[in-house]
């Protein structure tokens, strides 16, 4: 199969996995509906709130897993071009589920995924700083702003990085961003919720 139909069929085919439910899945096994408890967003900390830390955990390595299968998948076959458009497919389809009237999640663990294949070290970084801000404010949103904002910064210092690389980490920061207006808002009036 020719590559350019290769990119036809595996962009579609990560979206369609970014959209795959599984804080609904999860947190419903235990009689949850994170989209109508909590804050509403179906995500890792929204459902650790509503249904418990267990099914909190399993509903972020999926998340995570739905950034990084099509990256790996996609580096493997065609390299990085493919591997970064497949990952940002996903978390736009996390994000922007056409299942759910392209109402999703935030996309802080998609996108942790694609980064995991194609920046390690970025992620490793992102991930010691969040995991201190997690301790001391016990607040996801607040770690989840700092990581995406500094995302672009740490891809733009890997060596050998491509300015497309740089833009499409820009635009990954901005769309997570934009994500959490709400929890800007309830950051600044001091209404954020916590996570014990």
């Amino acid at each position: 199969m020719e590559i350019m139909n290769l990119w036809w069929l595996l962009i579609p085919v990560s979206y369609a996995l970014g959209t795959f439910p599984t804080a609904q899945i999860v947190a419903g096994f235990v009689g949850h509906d994170p989209t109508a408890e909590g804050s509403g967003n179906p995500g890792a900390s929204n459902v650790y709130r509503v249904a418990g830390a267990k099914a909190g955990v399993i509903v972020l390595v999926g998340d995570l897993l739905k950034g990084l299968i099509p990256s790996l998948v996609c580096l493997l076959i065609d390299g990085r071009p493919l591997a970064l458009a497949a990952g940002m497919a996903a978390m736009i389809g996390h994000v922007a589920p056409v299942t759910r009237r392209f109402s999703g999640g935030k996309g802080v663990a998609t996108l942790a995924g694609l980064s995991w294949v194609l920046y390690p070290l970025v992620a490793l970084g992102l991930f010691i700083i969040w995991l201190p801000l997690m301790k001391l404010f016990k607040r996801a949103s607040l770690g989840s702003l700092v990581m995406v904002l500094l995302y672009p910064i740490g891809v733009l210092i890997m060596p050998e990085t491509r300015w497309y690389e740089v833009l499409v980490a820009g635009v990954a920061s901005l769309v997570v961003t934009l994500r959490h207006h709400e929890n800007i808002k309830r950051l600044f009036k001091g209404e954020e919720k916590t996570i014990e």
